[in-house]
């Protein structure tokens, strides 16, 4: 078969052929309960966000700087992790960094303070951050391997984590404390870690092939001056769609409750809501980049994304809201995958973390910019900045049409 043969050639395992395609298998699977994972416990967090605001006595503007903690403990670790894979390997750091996040997911419903809550978010976004930039770099090493675009099927186990996460939220969120849901997320999150974790620690990255006539010599240049400018660009992509997830995450609870005076319960699920649709999206992502090329995949994903972002924050209603949640779902889900494995093809481990950085860095930033706007204007009106941040990544992957396909040196 074409694809076994694919298989065999693109992963180590010597000669013989029937070495490579079980690890690959393998390590697709384990890589997929790790981006599920990292989904499901961030979504269980974000749905308990309202009562850890009552429960801290925190302003929007206050809320918004505590976020801010997830944010720089996420993007200095960011900065550190593709360090840490080429030094040690982005699998051992995957594992790793799965422990940390489980652990410190329970932090959060601790404190009774919006500094106390600010240092441990500092705690849990370094872990966040580092998972998401080790993952993705141990990604981007399988779909090299397997010349296939299946990087949004990754992404889509993190949507779907995403909603089965927010969705079991919504239903405890009335029965459970804080507390203790979060405190039963770290159990679950240490047991498939110990379940999925020693796949990627007895198998190393694969590698792709070297093709015909490439030297060593040639990852050095592809990380000079044009092949850098194309890593920033794809960075910017991502940040800005990301932008667009993270306020989604934080605030649209928070923005169904209060400006639309929704059940808590449905307000929960508004995020499952949008995770659906994201992972919906990303399911079909492989298909949709295979028909329609990277560029129009980034740029009908960021118009449609500006669309359903002015219905769900102006709607006047709870379900047209909803409807909007579910349409900017669609039209994010395939951008940020896009944008990572493309820097990550140009510029390897380095390109991938510049780019999650940048990427994540949105995700993170969004909701304490939220916040800020917020106290100024008002929540409908800070969510718009979602929809003006997709426009400029349609913009922005229009504008990289010429640029998806460097010459190499």
């Amino acid at each position: 078969m074409p694809q076994l043969n694919k298989l065999r050639t693109a992963l180590p395992g010597g000669p013989g052929g029937n070495t490579a395609a079980p690890p690959s298998a393998r390590l697709r699977t384990a890589l997929t309960v790790f981006f599920a994972l990292d989904g499901f416990l961030f979504a269980g967090w974000v749905v308990r966000i309202p009562a850890i605001k009552h429960q801290t006595g925190a302003s929007a503007a206050t809320l918004g700087l505590a976020l801010l903690g997830v944010s720089a403990g996420a993007v200095v670790t960011m900065m550190l992790t593709g360090r840490l894979c080429r030094r040690f390997g982005s699998h051992p750091v995957t594992v790793v960094c799965g422990v940390l996040l489980s652990l410190s997911i329970a932090l959060p419903a601790q404190t009774r303070s919006a500094l106390a809550l600010g240092l441990v978010l500092l705690v849990f976004g370094a872990a966040y951050g580092g998972m998401n930039v080790a993952m993705n770099s141990a990604a981007v090493d399988l779909v090299a391997a397997l010349r296939r675009p299946v990087m949004p099927g990754f992404h889509a186990a993190f949507s779907l984590g995403g909603m089965i996460g927010a969705g079991l939220g919504g239903l405890v969120a009335g029965g459970l404390s804080p507390a203790t849901h979060l405190l039963i997320l770290t159990g679950v999150g240490l047991l498939v870690t110990a379940a999925a974790g020693p796949v990627l620690l007895r198998h190393p990255a694969p590698r792709p092939p070297v093709e015909a006539g490439a030297s060593a010599a040639e990852a050095p240049r592809r990380l000079s001056g044009r092949a850098r400018r194309l890593v920033l660009l794809f960075g910017l992509i991502a940040l800005c769609t990301a932008y667009g997830e993270g306020a989604l995450a934080d605030w649209g609870a928070l923005h169904l409750e209060q400006d639309l005076h929704a059940h808590p319960g449905v307000a929960a699920a508004g995020y499952s809501l949008f995770a659906l649709a994201m992972t919906a999206g990303r399911l079909s992502g492989t298909a949709l980049l295979e028909r329609l090329g990277q560029t129009r995949t980034l740029v009908v994903g960021g118009a449609t994304a500006a669309a359903g972002m002015l219905l769900g924050s102006l709607a006047p209603t709870t379900w047209p809201a909803l409807l909007g949640f579910a349409v900017t779902g669609l039209g994010l889900a395939n951008i940020f995958p896009v944008a990572v494995g493309r820097a990550g093809e140009l510029a390897g481990p380095g390109g991938v973390a510049a780019a999650s950085t940048l990427g994540y860095g949105g995700m993170l930033l969004g909701p304490p910019a939220i916040g800020f706007l917020t106290d100024w204007f008002s929540l409908p009106v800070a969510l718009t900045t979602v929809a003006l941040l997709a426009t400029a990544a349609a913009a922005l992957g229009y504008g990289a049409r010429n640029a998806t396909h460097p010459p190499v040196a």
